[in-house]
């Protein structure tokens, strides 16, 4: 059973997105909604993120929203270095910040600002092995920045029971077409 879920995915750039108010994040926010609903309900009681832009971020929205139904689900922001919003836009600060506050629990894995790249990869080192699994929006045919976490993942799985659930690009072509049957006469 799966108490603890990390959620990670592509920065809204890695999917033409360059506001949220594009289209696209619906579909992104029903699909990680879709997932989590079932896992609620089997016992998940903490979403993991590291608040990075994109689909970490809706991801927490998602969570607050599922909260007014299921007040017991927690999310946790543990960010891989002190300040990483330091070079966002205003807007995304802003955005960012507000998630923060609303958090149940918010840290960071290395206690400085950003130094190197071994800071990501000991915040997915730690989201591993603080996690039951993994749900990750990724798609085999669009490389990208989720690559790193999901090859980190699969071979973490081979020791440990660790499951990784993706949401691919097909999962999201499913979803538009469920929501655009719901909004037709069918």
């Amino acid at each position: 059973m799966v108490k603890v879920l990390a959620i990670s995915g592509y920065k809204p750039f890695e999917l033409g997105i360059f506001n949220n108010n594009h289209p696209s994040v619906l579909y992104i926010k029903a699909a990680i909604k879709k997932t989590l609903v079932p896992m609620i309900e089997e016992g998940l009681e903490w979403i993991l993120i590291s608040g990075q832009l994109g689909v970490e971020l809706w991801a927490a929205e998602v969570v607050f929203d599922l909260q007014t139904e299921f007040p017991e689900l927690k999310l946790a922001i543990i960010t891989p270095f002190l300040e990483q919003e330091t070079n966002w836009k205003e807007p995304n600060k802003e955005w960012y910040t507000n998630i923060l506050m609303q958090a149940d629990f918010v840290d960071s894995v290395t206690k400085k600002v950003y130094e190197k790249p071994w800071q990501f990869r000991l915040k997915n080192q730690f989201f591993l092995q603080k996690s039951d699994g993994l749900l990750l929006m990724y798609d085999h045919e669009k490389q990208g920045s989720p690559l790193f976490l999901y090859e980190l993942a699969i071979e973490y799985q081979k020791t440990h029971d660790y499951s990784v659930e993706l949401i691919t690009f097909y999962d999201l072509q499913l979803i538009v077409e469920e929501e655009q049957l719901k909004r037709s006469d069918f």
